[in-house]
């Protein structure tokens, strides 16, 4: 009998390794009005109409690459497609039906808003059996998603991620039918299912988000898995058979070690045998040559190399040596126990080594990860595994091929079973995450157990909450499958500058899948793929239009933000607000648990941000496209904004400051939107301050409508203590707010100066602070008596009349050396090159914009919201 054809049995289910009957639910099943007696009639329905849709969505950006047979075999399709979904618009019109009836019952409101931004901090850690039933470089706990869900939607609500990675955003609008999760969650939180729509441009992470999300028996899924690996272990098991004192045992993992050569005699050198030491449990800084006596460390080693056939290329290549050196075991009476390799051992892996019989997976592609491994020879996925395991895990592939569920079981010890899985010798060895880094000591893990170990995670995570999601494979700078104006409410994660080099990362995975993201789309910066911070932004600003497109009028976007890079905020924020939305609130994410990068870098966090903003109304967009940019629509844009901005936010019992509602907040805010929108700011700073105090009550240097302020004061009775906007000043901009706040109570030079220094602790680099004495004359009022204080409305505009004079002046200096050829500018005033970028702009004189842009301090341009915003528009208008 052929071996890929070989049939399951147990108890009374006979089940087909290419056939997924196995573990699909039972009994009808009706979608898009179309009715099946099983999922197995359905999968096979819309599978032959995904084939024949199969050409014309090739044509969308985006789309991954693999044969038709493999998209499909991967695909369950209409719920999940390994590719642009094309069942993506009739399911939003099918939910979008169904909310009448959910109304009807009384399970949603239809009047339902969302007035305030969901402000306070979340922390969720990340131990739960669903989190980890499949590993990816990184994950939101859905907990914490929920928290959003249910302050931003009602049941039946749909949900969007066009960055899903593995699905969380659909997995919590699914638990949100659970009265059990929601209690944990939010006690008044509204019980009741939101329907999710998941994208991603990689085909593991679609898969991933598609495991978690679709319904499956787990009952069977587990019959089917065992079943695969008791035949697999039955066909291949010896190879991980071992021999202790006579007697069978089978191995648990085996440690290898790299080889090395002595650069002073050129022996062989083992580096487990000379640097650890099991007794101390140590690995030695260094230690003496055997051969020569000479003292070595592992820096001054020489690589040891060796050159071997590789049948699977058909090529003999020259990759670095490693040789296995323990064996940890189980033996038959179940005692655990470890030993070092032997002769025994050998033989078995003589045997062992034959992979002539395994597929080729690809190339490991070019990248700025990936090239780590090029200098040891290893540039080929199938490189990442021991020949040994590449056999096993090539015959359990064979067997879940067609079920998209056991493909994510499968996939889901991959990492694991590389030889990336590093040795330690407290043995909690692991991958390095967000790498492909290969380890001098590493563990050879026995994959069939890590397998069943997985069963029980799949089992788990099976809840009934499932089948509300669709997944498919997209670029998120081409939704064409989704309509305008169709999601409720959108959370997304997305990839953050040159923090993590997806496509890279999930070559290990998805060469087992034959299909491979598509990666001309990938919005990240790499230098080996040719993309700079300018092709991210780019590329996220796209995304962002369509996210734009795609949400309803008045409703809320969330983006989760995972880099610390000034430069990459500000390309995010200035995205966001360039394709329309309205920033409100930014808050932190904490994940309790810090990746490698996390810990060992300065452009990764350990607490995360997350961005809160809207999609204007239809009435205020209209007004603009109407009237243009008048000063009456500036009130309009703060009415709106007003009402969506937190009233009152309490951290431990204490009131504190809501600084979007600070009027430096709220004048950016305008600026950017009327800048992104191409009109002229009709309003100086100055008039937009005294416009402010006309229409609202101020109250903590804050402003709030009249209804709103009645609502601040009532809670913050109900606290004990007010804490101020922050103290730490790293600009001159943060220094003027900074002073108005010290300023409520008028304050002496010597009063104020102590406190100054300390707070300008925090400066950013080539950015020209005046001195305190300056910054006072410029922008307060001196009394008689000596001390300064704030100036009332009159005394504002005037003042900021004379300032922006100054600062022109201080501009046109800047100017005249930009014109200079081969000039770069060492440091400026950035409040200076605001008021000039703005002047210029009013004046359509975009290309004194770019000129200086292109001279001054990158990281001032790249990290400072308003000339960025003011630099790429310009750049698009010469």
């Amino acid at each position: 009998m052929d071996q890929n054809n070989t049939l399951f049995s147990f108890e009374e289910t006979e089940v087909s390794p290419k056939d997924c009957r196995s573990i699909q639910l039972n009994g009808p099943v009706t979608i898009l009005g179309m009715s099946f007696p099983n999922d197995d009639s359905r999968r096979e329905y819309f599978r032959k109409k995904l084939k024949d849709l199969l050409p014309s969505l090739r044509m969308i950006e985006g789309f991954p690459e693999g044969s038709d047979e493999d998209i499909l075999t991967l695909s369950d399709p209409p719920y999940y497609t390994a590719c642009p979904n094309p069942w993506a618009k009739d399911l939003l019109a099918e939910w979008e039906s169904q909310k009448n009836e959910l109304s009807a019952k009384g399970d949603r409101d239809k009047s339902f808003e969302v007035h305030e931004p969901y402000a306070a901090d979340v922390s969720e850690g990340k131990n739960n059996p669903i989190y980890m039933a499949h590993a990816y470089h990184t994950k939101v706990p859905y907990s914490a998603i929920m928290k959003y869900l249910l302050h931003y939607t009602e049941p039946g609500d749909i949900v969007f991620d066009g960055f899903c990675g593995t699905g969380m955003t659909g997995v919590a609008s699914n638990l949100c039918g659970s009265s059990a999760e929601v209690q944990k969650v939010n006690p008044i939180g509204k019980v009741g299912v939101r329907k999710c729509l998941c994208s991603d441009l990689s085909p593991i992470a679609s898969l991933i988000s598609a495991s978690y999300n679709l319904s499956y028996n787990a009952t069977l899924f587990e019959k089917k898995a065992k079943a695969i690996l008791d035949q697999v272990d039955k066909e291949l098991g010896w190879m991980y058979e071992t021999e202790i004192s006579g007697h069978k045992a089978k191995a648990n993992y085996y440690i290898w070690s790299d080889v090395f050569t002595c650069p002073n005699c050129g022996e062989e050198i083992i580096f487990w045998d000379y640097a650890v030491d099991l007794n101390g449990e140590t690995i030695k800084d260094s230690f003496e040559c055997k051969h020569c006596g000479s003292t070595l460390s592992k820096k001054n080693l020489n690589k040891g190399w060796e050159t071997v056939y590789d049948p699977i290329i058909g090529e003999t290549v020259r990759r670095i040596k490693k040789a296995p050196v323990r064996v940890n075991y189980v033996s038959s009476d179940g005692r655990r126990g470890e030993a070092d390799y032997s002769e025994f051992d050998k033989a078995i892996w003589n045997k062992a080594s034959d992979i002539s019989s395994c597929n080729y997976l690809g190339a490991i592609p070019d990248g700025d990860e990936s090239s780590r491994n090029y200098a040891l020879g290893l540039k080929h996925i199938h490189q990442l595994f021991t020949e040994r395991n590449l056999r096993y895990l090539t015959r359990v592939n064979q067997l879940v091929s067609g079920d998209a569920i056991m493909q994510a079981w499968f996939t889901s010890v991959i990492q694991n079973a590389s030889i990336m899985y590093k040795f330690r010798l407290d043995r909690k060895g692991g991958i390095v995450s967000g790498t492909l880094f290969v380890p001098s000591l590493n563990i050879e893990q026995n994959p069939s157990k890590l397998l069943r170990a997985k069963i029980r995670d799949f089992v788990q995570s099976a809840h009934s909450f499932r089948n509300n999601t669709v997944v498919g494979i997209s670029s998120a700078t081409n939704l064409a499958t989704i309509p305008d104006d169709s999601i409720d409410y959108m959370f997304i994660d997305p990839p953050f500058g040159a923090n993590l080099m997806y496509s890279e990362l999930n070559s290990i995975w998805e060469g087992w899948l034959r299909v491979i993201t598509e990666t001309t789309s990938e919005a990240i910066v790499n230098h080996s793929q040719g993309k700079s911070l300018f092709d991210y932004q780019t590329l996220m600003n796209r995304s962002l239009k369509e996210f734009y497109r795609i949400l309803k009028p008045g409703k809320w976007l969330t983006l989760e933000f995972s880099n610390t890079s000034a430069a990459v905020w500000n390309s995010i924020q200035n995205a966001l607000q360039g394709v329309g939305f309205v920033v409100a609130n930014v808050a932190a994410l904490d994940k309790k648990q810090g990746s490698f990068k996390a810990v060992t870098t300065t452009t990764a966090v350990k607490q995360d941000l997350v961005i809160t903003c809207y999609k204007p109304s239809s009435n205020l967009t209209d007004k603009f496209e109407s009237s243009g940019g008048s000063v009456a629509n500036v009130w309009e844009f703060i009415d709106e904004y007003l009402c969506h901005l937190p009233v009152h936010i309490e951290r431990g019992n204490a009131t504190t400051s809501v600084i979007e509602r600070s009027p430096k907040i709220l004048y950016d805010r305008v600026i950017t939107y009327y800048v992104q929108h191409g009109y002229p700011v009709p309003i100086d700073a100055g008039e937009f301050q005294a416009g402010l105090r006309d229409r609202y009550v101020e109250r903590d240097m804050m402003f709030f409508t009249a209804a709103q302020v009645a609502e601040y004061e009532e809670k913050k009775k109900q606290t004990s203590d007010f804490i101020p906007m922050g103290l730490i000043v790293s600009n001159e901009s943060d220094g003027i707010e900074w002073l108005r706040i010290q300023l409520v109570k008028p304050k002496t030079y010597q009063e104020i100066q102590p406190d100054w220094m300390q707070a300008i602790n925090g400066l950013r680099k080539n950015d020209i602070l005046p001195e305190l004495s300056v910054l006072l004359d410029e922008n307060f009022i001196q009394e008689p008596d000596g001390k300064w204080r704030l100036p009332n409305i009159q005394d504002d505009v005037d003042k900021f009349k004379l300032r922006t004079k100054a600062l022109l002046k201080e501009f046109k200096l800047y100017v005249e050396q930009a014109s200079k050829p081969k000039a770069k500018i060492k440091e400026v005033r950035v409040e200076a090159v605001r008021a000039g970028f703005k002047q210029c702009y009013i004046d359509k004189d975009f290309q004194t914009i770019v000129t200086v842009g292109d001279k001054i301090p990158q990281n001032l341009l790249e990290e400072d919201e308003i000339l960025l915003q003011f630099y790429d528009i310009a750049v698009n208008h010469i």
